[in-house]
């Protein structure tokens, strides 16, 4: 073999420098008016929201006297702890028996509620029978009203039974959610296959079975969804207790909280209080919140990739 035409076995070349790809510098990104505009009123709408909140902490750390002698935005000697000590013993410890009522009414409810409304909806979405549809639009009509035109007829009839003034004249009307059932009965028809239903009852599975165990599992982020705004709901709510209730051992927080703004007037201190108070009620609020939120990314993201 000659020398010429003899293969080389050292390493390659380096290509010269002119054919080499040249490196494109990264693309910048313009900012778009709509974008500007979009950021702008999200900035907008959680500063409203916001500000409150950021106000009721700034003044449940102030006393009654700085309320108004004071710039409402910032910190005036935080006595937060020795104030929420006084809402705590004032009245003979009445507003942790209004805390522990809102626990208990806001709680229960919700988890009833949310119980009922899973049934209901998925046997809306998955069972065939005879005026199935009429009861659909008649949930759907009860969403449509409002809790508050219900409040009256609720009392007449439960003073009828003597319930008025009782802790079920409150929890009982809190288990119903016509949102809760059209919410799960949506989900129900998307998220709960038929072919696993089939295949559950092929393998022995009894109904109350399936939905225990297969149905809530697949109906979590709905569920969730459904326990918030119930729980939300009954943890703000404020007519229906005034009018079933006389007695204020069995106050929520926020029936609780307008008797204190009411007798202001005579005890001054009281407006302070009123505001610790609210600061407390918020809490539990926002621990549910941050809390269940994962189970609203995890519902989210199911079903979003293909295999």
């Amino acid at each position: 073999m000659n020398a010429t035409t003899a293969p080389r076995t050292g390493p390659a070349a380096p290509a010269p420098a002119a054919s080499r790809p040249a490196s494109r510098p990264a693309p910048r990104r313009t900012l778009r008016p709509g974008r500007i505009v979009l950021v702008g009123v999200v900035t907008l709408a959680a500063l409203y929201f916001l500000l409150p909140v950021y106000w009721l902490v700034i003044a449940a750390t102030k006393s009654n006297a700085s309320l108004y002698g004071s710039f409402g935005l910032w910190f005036d000697a935080p006595r937060l702890l020795d104030n929420l000590g006084r809402v705590f013993s004032y009245g003979g410890h009445i507003y942790p028996r209004w805390a522990l009522n809102s626990l208990l009414y806001a709680g229960v409810g919700a988890v009833l509620a949310t119980l009922l409304s899973a049934a209901a909806g998925f046997a809306l979405a998955k069972y065939r029978f005879r005026g199935r549809e009429a009861v659909f639009k008649f949930v759907l009509a009860g969403v449509l009203l409002p809790s508050t035109a219900l409040a009256l007829p609720l009392y007449l009839m439960f003073s009828k039974i003597g319930l008025t003034d009782t802790y079920w004249g409150v929890l009982i009307p809190s288990v119903v959610s016509p949102f809760g059932v059209y919410l799960c009965r949506i989900y129900a028809e998307s998220a709960v296959p038929d072919t696993v239903l089939e295949a559950a009852r092929v393998d022995g599975a009894g109904e109350e079975r399936i939905f225990f165990t297969v149905v809530l599992r697949l109906m979590t982020p709905a569920l969730v969804t459904v326990f918030l705004f119930q729980f939300v709901h009954i943890w703000n709510n404020y007519f229906l207790p005034l009018v079933m209730l006389s007695e204020d051992d069995k106050y929520p927080i926020t029936l609780g909280l307008v008797t204190w703004q009411q007798a202001a007037d005579r005890v001054p201190e009281l407006t302070q209080y009123t505001i610790g108070g609210a600061f407390v009620s918020v809490i539990p609020l926002a621990v549910a919140m941050l809390v269940l939120q994962r189970y609203w990314r995890t519902g989210l993201t199911e079903g979003s990739v293909k295999e």
